[in-house]
């Protein structure tokens, strides 16, 4: 599929966190992102979510995203929250309900082509029983940074 997004991440650093275990967190589930520190918070950009997707899918929460970006959705894109804690172990832990008092990694994502239900299910595919359906893309398209090749 070819598609056309802008994926802003934003967290902020405490200063009771050291910047680059925070950066960490971020490029452990976003791994072609590159935080900048601005003002207090990391900020980042990518044009990707095939990594992001591949550990929705090692994580067996498909249904889960898919829910969560739904529900925060319009026709331009979705957005949502991670813990930060669990992505600095390379785990999504989207964060629901009251807000993490050390705050957390929020996403905004704009599409631009396709539609926005169709990148959705591009990202976190419809399941049958946990299994995709009809995936757009394939599986583990996710890029290993310690690979030699990378």
């Amino acid at each position: 599929m070819i598609y056309s997004v802008d994926v802003r991440i934003e967290t902020p650093v405490n200063d009771t966190e050291v910047t680059d275990r925070v950066a960490d967190a971020v490029e452990n589930v976003f791994p072609d992102a590159e935080p900048v520190h601005e003002d207090g918070r990391l900020v980042s950009e990518t044009h990707s979510l095939d990594a992001f997707s591949d550990v929705l899918h090692e994580q067996e929460i498909l249904d889960t995203a898919r829910r969560v970006f739904r529900q925060n959705s319009t026709d331009e894109g979705f957005a949502f929250s991670l813990k930060k804690q669990a992505a600095f172990e390379g785990v999504v832990n989207f964060a629901v309900g009251e807000p993490d008092e050390l705050g957390e990694i929020d996403v905004d994502v704009r599409v631009r082509e396709p539609d926005v239900e169709s990148f959705i299910d591009y990202v976190a595919p419809e399941t049958d029983e946990g299994q995709p359906v009809d995936p757009v893309r394939e599986y583990g398209d996710r890029f290993d940074p310690e690979d030699e090749a990378y």
